[in-house]
């Protein structure tokens, strides 16, 4: 059994960077709250937590620094991270985030789902329809009858859902 040294990926440095810059854009506004007055203030724990985010995102970026680069060869970005398959999903979510104001939670979510669960598993429709409608059922039972959250009916569908 041969070991081979294990190569950066395509995009991990990029990605571990901007995990420390989020993290530290989270610690600042988690700051912003109650700053360092008092250990019972509301921006403690999102201080703590972000916190925890910045010594993460460092740690990642350091053991991104010490891999060595990729081989010459070896897939690309785009052919490793931005697939066929992911830029779907990616379209099917901005689909869903510019429908929804549109035609409401219900009917937006409805779409985004039977359109990614048909993508991504290529079964039969009518079990992909099924999965979606239970999947909707519990969703808006949990946010709209048990944590009372009011959906967006959307302009276009007002008053349906």
């Amino acid at each position: 059994m041969t070991s081979q040294t294990p190569h950066r990926r395509p995009g991990e440095l990029v990605f571990a960077l901007l995990i420390v810059v989020f993290s530290v854009a989270a610690f600042w506004q988690s700051y912003g709250i109650s700053g360092f007055s008092g250990k019972t203030t509301p921006g403690v724990f999102p201080m703590i937590a972000s916190s925890v985010m910045v010594i993460s995102g460092f740690v990642i970026l350091i053991s991104a620094t010490r891999l060595p680069a990729p081989p010459k060869g070896a897939p690309g970005f785009l052919a490793e991270v931005l697939t066929l398959r992911h830029m779907v999903v990616i379209g099917l979510v901005l689909a869903y985030v510019l429908l929804m104001p549109l035609i409401g939670f219900v009917a937006s979510s409805a779409v985004f789902l039977f359109c990614a669960f048909q993508f991504l598993w290529r079964k039969n429709p009518l079990l992909m329809l099924a999965l979606t409608g239970v999947t909707l059922v519990i969703i808006y039972v949990v946010f709209r009858e048990v944590f009372q959250v009011v959906l967006p009916q959307g302009t276009l569908l007002r008053g349906l859902f």
